[in-house]
């Protein structure tokens, strides 16, 4: 049965403890900072903010697999605000377009149902990178190889959690089977819509072939950098190859008719 994870983004408080049992259990480097000489401060010291709350990471990477979000709302007269926070990571499409695209096999599915990159297979052609609808998977120029969240693939084959669901103070981050995380998403939905919460959904059930790594969000999902209608791009292959084939029948039929004007032409030239 496949393994995921429901994301309860209601009870999340941003306080990163996921991002940190990430980099720990997967043994990630940390991002690129920038180096700054402070007056009085005999050494560099090294800053990397996003200007974006509290926001330290920006966005998922090669070497962070999971990005907490942070979200400010306020009201127009900016009296009354709400903080909304998100653990974002690889979603583990049922469709996904990275192991669609990969032309290796480097890109497998488990029989967990996770989706996991073969580093010693992955030949860095990048062609996974634009085919995620998530922005998820990236490169490292390190490695010269792509890496995303594996869904903690060692810990899960061995009757683990996976590391963020444990490390997870409030629960926000549920690990377990898809059919019934389905269920405790569908019943926390509807206590939070008797409480009045309207904009509460379920994001994840039918996007790319259902996520095994879906969310309950307080808001639409653009508001959480989510697509509202992700395209796997190989759902479009079909059209765009028939497309294409119709466009070379298209033009080999007008060159061959241009073709044929010009030899009546010259025939004609000839007869005069």
């Amino acid at each position: 049965m496949a393994k995921g994870m429901f994301v309860d983004t209601s009870i999340c408080t941003g306080c990163k403890a996921c991002q940190v049992a990430c980099k720990e259990w997967n043994g990630l480097e940390g991002e690129p900072t920038h180096f700054r000489r402070t007056p009085g401060v005999p050494y560099p010291v090294a800053f990397n903010f996003t200007g974006n709350s509290y926001d330290n990471t920006g966005a998922l990477s090669a070497t962070d697999w999971r990005h907490v979000r942070f979200i400010e709302q306020f009201n127009r007269n900016r009296s009354e605000a709400r903080w909304l926070f998100s653990s974002d990571s690889c979603k583990h499409c049922n469709d996904a377009g990275c192991l669609n695209a990969c032309p290796t096999g480097a890109i497998i599915r488990t029989d967990m149902g996770n989706v996991v990159v073969q580093d010693d297979v992955c030949i860095g052609c990048k062609s996974c990178v634009p085919s995620c609808p998530f922005g998820v998977i990236a490169m490292s120029e390190k490695t010269g190889t792509v890496h995303k969240c594996t869904l903690c693939n060692d810990r899960i084959h061995n009757g683990l959690g996976s590391a963020c669901a444990k490390a997870c103070p409030t629960g926000s981050i549920r690990f377990g089977d898809v059919p019934e995380l389905k269920a405790i998403a569908d019943g926390r939905l509807a206590k939070l819509k008797a409480l009045g919460e309207t904009r509460a959904n379920i994001y994840g059930y039918t996007e790319a072939g259902g996520l095994n790594v879906f969310y309950l969000f307080m808001d639409r999902p653009t508001v959480y950098g989510q697509p509202e209608r992700p395209v796997v791009p190989q759902r479009r292959l079909p059209l765009s190859t028939a497309a294409t084939v119709l466009g070379a029948v298209a033009l080999g039929v007008a060159g061959l008719i241009s073709f044929r004007e010009r030899g009546n032409k010259k025939k004609e030239d000839v007869t005069k």
